[in-house]
């Protein structure tokens, strides 16, 4: 992590509270052109690539990268009764200065060639019945565990952590690094991950004619003494492209309280404006304004090598579209100051949760109910007393403490029931949600007898490569009890700060001192 030779009035530094009072002026002025995931740019190239897709040069522009550096497993999907899976891609903004484009829109040349920050990520999840979008924003500030990665060039391993901060973990390796973070704290299984870098962003901006965002008052994001990402726009809405996009994304002096929190609302603002954009005009005007859309957005993009194609990042595209735009959902990570520092966060764990297991479990956030699918006709199961079912304590493989014995709870429960050859299995349980496991389609009669003993509802039952006999993962969501307990309507924490994808008058509420 090296530092930086800028003048802090050249520098978006400055543009962070926190980075002012805990850290160097040198490692503060790395701190350059804060800007948002666009690496929803998947949506771009759904609506714009189409009649470019047998332009094979375009998939020479893609940068590929291994999709988990960590040393844990992905965790496994919860299908629904019909089979189906959520689908979920982490979106990753780099600050990396290693282009002649990214030097120039910001950033010392001291930057060129040290470890880049992600320093905006968010996770984008979609229903296994494709009729709703979640996302959810994870502020860079916030101090959490990471895992022990290791780079897939040089080979350097990473050791694991217990906190560091959340945009440290692209340096540790690459993306997959950061996909193996997200994975430690959610517990959710993650499928892709596209990172984009930000002169990306200003040629997307500019094909597209602008991004229409809103401000309550005048704002300038600007500071006597070089604070601020330079942002000046009139009260009202107005569309932003190329260099005045990226101080929209990056600013933090100046909108709400002058914290990562703002920001991130104001990212999430964008986003939205820019799906509607893209929806509402596909076309883009004619073709040499797609071509160039699709020549940009492939350069900018870093993908994990399932999405290594264009062809690839147009069909996963069209699954986007299928949600309709008042179905997406956009969230930030509810967060606290940490108590050591006050300057960073840490989740806030009870809220934190909330969000996290609605997602975990595929639970929409918008209010509306899923349709849950018939399951399909199963094999017969054997007498209970003569299923030999293992179970596992996982009431502490997502953002909650472990509730002690609570395996050896659950056998209890099951010998009462019959299934006599019922044991505790102590190996480690990554799975957060309460799941009974499977191998080989003969035993799933078996593994829906156990669930229906339990009262765990049958799209908790699915088939894994390595289960041994039926295994049954007690999850977070059933600490306690003799049954599982009965769903609840589940609703997003208000610290989540949720804006829908359907909301066309959101505003930017703008910070004292920043107007003009």
């Amino acid at each position: 992590m090296t530092g930086s030779s800028l003048r802090a009035e050249d520098t978006e530094a400055p543009d962070d509270a926190a980075s002012e009072t805990v850290e160097p002026p040198r490692r503060r002025a790395r701190r350059v052109l804060r800007w948002t995931a666009l690496a929803l740019a998947l949506l771009l190239l759904g609506t714009a690539t189409a009649g470019y897709l047998y332009y094979r040069h375009l998939n020479h522009n893609l940068a590929k990268a291994p999709l988990n550096l960590g040393d844990s497993p992905r965790p496994s999907a919860t299908p629904d009764a019909a089979g189906r899976t959520p689908l979920n891609i982490l979106l990753i903004g780099s600050d990396s200065r290693n282009t002649a484009d990214d030097l120039e829109l910001g950033g010392s040349r001291g930057d060129v060639g040290r470890p880049p920050l992600a320093d905006v990520q968010m996770l984008l999840h979609v229903s296994a019945d494709r009729d709703d979008m979640s996302v959810i924003s994870l502020p860079r500030d916030t101090m959490i565990p990471m895992p022990r990665c290791t780079d897939p060039v040089t080979k350097k391993v990473y050791p694991e952590l217990s906190l560091a901060m959340a945009n440290e973990s692209l340096g540790r390796g690459g993306p997959g690094c950061t996909v193996a973070t997200w994975m430690r704290l959610t517990g959710i299984p993650v499928d892709h991950f596209m990172m984009v870098d930000f002169s990306g962003v200003v040629d997307m901006a500019d094909a597209i004619g602008g991004v229409p965002v809103c401000v309550e008052e005048n704002v300038w994001s600007h500071t006597t003494s070089g604070h601020g990402s330079g942002l000046k726009l009139a009260a009202g809405t107005h569309p932003v492209k190329g260099k005045q996009a990226l101080q929209w994304l990056r600013t933090r002096y100046g909108f709400e309280d002058g914290t990562d929190i703002g920001r991130t609302h104001a990212q999430h603002m964008y986003m939205n404006s820019m799906v509607r954009q893209l929806r509402a005009n596909a076309t883009l005007g004619n073709p040499a304004e797609m071509r160039r859309l699709a020549e940009a957005a492939t350069s900018a993009l870093t993908v994990d090598e399932g999405l290594g194609t264009v062809k690839e990042l147009y069909d996963l595209s069209m699954e986007l579209q299928r949600v309709p735009t008042d179905r997406i959902t956009m969230t930030t990570l509810p967060t606290t100051p940490w108590a050591q520092d006050r300057n960073r966060l840490v989740p806030a764990t009870e809220d934190a949760d909330k969000l996290v297991s609605m997602v975990r479990d595929d639970v929409p956030l918008d209010g509306r109910e899923t349709k849950q699918p018939k399951p399909k006709a199963t094999d017969p199961a054997a007498p209970a007393a003569d299923l030999a079912v293992r179970v596992r304590n996982g009431t502490g493989a997502g953002l909650e403490s472990p509730a002690p014995d609570r395996a050896r709870s659950v056998v209890e429960i099951l010998r009462e029931e019959g299934f006599t050859r019922t044991t505790a299995d102590d190996a480690a349980a990554d799975e957060p949600g309460t799941s009974v496991l499977y191998s080989g389609t003969s035993l799933k009669g078996d593994a829906l007898a156990v669930a229906g003993a339990l009262g765990i509802p049958a799209a908790r039952v699915r088939e894994v490569e390595d289960a041994q006999d039926v295994t049954l993962v007690v999850g977070a969501d059933w600490p306690s009890g003799d049954r599982f307990p009965e769903p609840k309507k589940r609703a997003v924490p208000k610290t989540a700060a949720v804006l829908s994808g359907a909301t066309t008058d959101a505003c930017m509420k703008i910070q004292k001192g920043f107007t003009w």
